[in-house]
């Protein structure tokens, strides 16, 4: 592959997500892992679905979640997508998508890992992993851990933007 054929690939499959304080997270999505989840979330991204979002639930220590536009968890965008689990673990930075008991739930929410947390490696869809600006998402406005990390004022997403669309 040529050179500049690579990086327009590899900026297909970047993401920034741009948070309060114009602090902005680069997001390297893996095709190679989760191809439909990789799809489904640029074809979310490149309709402005993620933008306003909030993190409605964040565990210190454990993860952001984010991507219910009613900012209950209870939401999403409404087409349910097939697990694709791997091998991935779920080190710091990875993401994921959250989901449901059914384990072809998952939607639109997914959630950043703030800390390792290799428990949930093969039951749930890693498709990215942060590159840049994780001082960014330890930014975000934490939850309570006796409310399951639910969120009072939660901080949102300003805008997710496929790298390759950015002029």
């Amino acid at each position: 592959m040529a050179p500049k054929a690579a990086k327009a690939a590899d900026l297909e499959n970047t993401l920034y997500m741009d948070l309060k304080d114009n602090c902005r997270v680069t997001i390297e999505m893996r095709p190679d892992l989760a191809p439909n989840h990789v799809n489904r979330i640029k074809e979310l991204v490149r309709q402005h679905f993620y933008d306003g979002v909030v993190f409605h639930r964040v565990i210190d220590g454990f993860m952001a979640q984010t991507g219910d536009p009613t900012g209950t968890g209870m939401g999403g965008s409404g087409q349910k997508i097939n697990a694709e689990f791997s091998r991935e673990p779920h080190r710091r930075g990875v993401v994921s998508m959250a989901r449901a008991a059914d384990i072809n739930s998952a939607d639109s929410q997914f959630f950043i890992v703030l800390a390792d947390s290799t428990y949930l490696d093969g039951q749930y869809t890693v498709w990215g992993k942060v590159t840049s600006g994780m001082d960014c998402v330890d930014k975000i406005r934490k939850g309570d851990k006796a409310d399951n990390g639910k969120v009072t004022n939660p901080d949102k997403i300003v805008k997710i933007q496929v790298a390759a669309d950015v002029k």
